[in-house]
């Protein structure tokens, strides 16, 4: 149970001793009525664009034919991690953000052999390799995120339930903890980031492959079209495992609510609502299958 506080001192007094928290509170992110109605709205605009735009590519790759290929087969999966990633809490959450990085490495890998290996890309994504890979993304989102959820609710929490963020974070929920087991879960956090940091390594060495292939081309057009799709990609990923990993491996000491509140937006908001204009809509084949439905939907009315 979540409830938004913005008085929370004398809860926090009331809760302090207790190590069985059935809820949590989180404070207001503004003491003044007007920047509260900003936040609100800034929020809620980019939870609405976030929520349009992938629910627009999940609806128009799903119905159409003609991209039931890989690509695009991980570009819905990818749009319903961000779907889940803007509107869930704590387990499905880490679940939802750990697949998206295991499907933004899938993806680069897939860019890789289309681009650097094109003769093997029937044989190596093919139907049942691109199923596995999924399944395997999904997976491993499920096991990280039972892992370090079942972890953090087993401290117990002594000093409140009030959180400084506007969702339930780990980091936070464990400066509840007086118990020195949550250093554990800091070292769990610690392997977890090691692991996308390896696919982090893994995105670069394949595009750096792209791009000698790409400056092989001899056309222009070529070139900014791959250099185009590939560095924001490469950017939003970047951003993605930069601030998250600040988020969750930073000492207390460099903490403070504005900086917490910033890194949280900027790995959980931000890339939810950019994907889909990077990864989707600056793609030509996508753009044909979206106006096709939308005039479909108006021919039938």
């Amino acid at each position: 149970m979540i409830t938004i506080l913005t008085d929370p001192h004398a809860n926090t007094a009331r809760m302090s001793n207790s190590s069985s928290i059935s809820h949590f509170l989180l404070m207001s992110m503004a003491d003044t009525r007007q920047l509260q109605l900003l936040h609100f709205c800034l929020f809620l605009g980019i939870s609405l664009v976030a929520l349009l735009a992938n629910g627009l590519i999940i609806s128009t790759v799903a119905c159409g034919h003609h991209l039931h290929i890989p690509m695009f087969f991980f570009l819905l999966s990818l749009a319903l991690s961000d779907l889940g990633c803007i509107s869930v809490q704590v387990f499905f959450f880490f679940f939802f953000m750990s697949a998206e990085f295991s499907l933004l490495t899938i993806m680069c890998y897939d860019r890789y052999v289309s681009i650097c290996k094109p003769l093997h890309y029937g044989t190596l994504l093919g139907s049942r390799a691109c199923a596995h890979m999924a399944a395997a993304a999904w997976a491993s989102g499920f096991f990280n995120a039972l892992l370090h959820t079942a972890k953090t609710f087993s401290l117990p929490l002594c000093w409140g339930n009030v959180l400084g963020q506007f969702f339930c974070e780990i980091p936070h929920i464990l400066k509840l903890s007086c118990s020195y087991s949550k250093v554990r879960e800091f070292e769990l956090i610690a392997v977890s980031t090691r692991l996308a940091f390896c696919c982090f390594v893994f995105i670069v060495f394949s595009y750096v492959q792209i791009f000698r292939a790409v400056l092989r081309i001899p056309s222009e057009l070529g070139w900014h079209k791959a250099f185009s799709t590939c560095l924001p990609h490469l950017a939003v990923v970047s951003l993605f495992l930069s601030t998250a990993a600040f988020a969750y491996l930073k000492p207390p000491s460099i903490s403070s609510p504005s900086l917490d509140l910033a890194l949280s937006v900027l790995y959980s908001v931000v890339p939810p609502a950019l994907n889909p204009l990077i990864y989707s809509l600056r793609n030509q084949e996508l753009k044909d299958g979206l106006g096709k439905s939308i005039m479909n939907v108006f021919h039938k009315e």
